[in-house]
């Protein structure tokens, strides 16, 4: 092209001479189209050049692509391969498994009816004892503690201080409390006591503890000759260990000297079946 330029201008110079001017005008003239379209068939070539370039590259990205895709297709087809296949044999053990859970959820729900009824007795125990003993004394309270009902008493309505014989108030309150027992021979009660933190120096006792159990044992005692069985009868003792309030003024260890009686149903049989059913959770996994 570059060549057929050059002739056309040598042309045009040795012809310029033996041609006129207006001829000589026309050839110039279309010598200008022939380089405009020189230089647009230029830009077209390099464009046409950038773009194959950029689809060179496009190709070889989209190849390598390929290639990994290729590669993962391979690895996931191997790992298929150890798969294990649902068989037969598979499907059965699948619904063992859900029998045992139908079986577990089976003893779950047991034990939630357990609980419930363990629930409505504790209630129901609760309505005995406060329609029996009755709830017009602020020294007297009957409570649930841990699932657990007790009636705690004041230490001024059973014994006088630093001593353990019974009052006659005392007697007319566990008089009340011993018909409630005996209504339920299936239930046990404990007897615990509890003193404030003045050393105990009188009498043939050595300190609190001392006199914690030997007034629990003195209740023991008077509920044994209201009736009640001595098989369901405990006795306890918690010194000055365990108070309600610090013993820091005559308020707060009046407070503190207290006696609280335990009425248990046969917890000791509901807490082994209980177990037993938790154990055979545990074995079945």
């Amino acid at each position: 092209m570059k060549k057929l330029i050059v002739l056309s201008a040598v042309a045009l110079l040795s012809l310029s001479s033996c041609v006129s001017k207006k001829d000589f005008l026309a050839l110039e003239e279309k010598q200008k189209e022939t380089q405009d379209l020189l230089n647009s068939a230029t830009v077209k070539l390099n464009s046409c050049l950038a773009e194959e370039a950029a689809s060179a590259a496009r190709i070889k990205e989209l190849r390598a692509r390929l290639e990994d895709m290729k590669t993962n297709n391979l690895a996931l087809i191997e790992s298929t391969k150890d798969m294990t296949v649902l068989t037969a044999q598979g499907a059965k053990n699948v619904e063992k498994s859900l029998e045992s859970l139908k079986e577990k959820d089976l003893r779950i729900s047991r034990l939630q009816d357990a609980l419930t009824k363990k629930d409505s007795v504790t209630l129901a125990l609760v309505t005995s004892l406060k329609k029996e003993v009755g709830l017009n004394d602020p020294d007297i309270e009957i409570n649930v503690e841990k699932s657990v009902v007790f009636i705690s008493l004041s230490d001024k309505l059973l014994f006088r201080t630093g001593s353990y014989n019974i009052s006659s108030r005392a007697n007319e309150i566990l008089g009340k409390v011993a018909t409630v027992i005996n209504s339920k021979p299936n239930f046990e009660a404990m007897v615990e006591g509890h003193t404030d933190n003045v050393p105990y120096k009188s009498g043939v006792l050595l300190d609190n503890w001392d006199l914690s159990v030997k007034r629990s044992t003195a209740i023991v005692r008077a509920l044994q000759d209201l009736g009640v069985k001595p098989e369901q009868l405990i006795a306890a003792g918690r010194g000055d260990h365990l108070p309600l309030v610090a013993n820091d003024s005559p308020e707060n260890r009046a407070i503190n000297r207290r006696t609280k009686i335990y009425i248990l149903p046969k917890i000791d049989q509901f807490y082994e079946m209980i177990e037993t059913e938790m154990k055979e959770l545990s074995k079945e996994g």
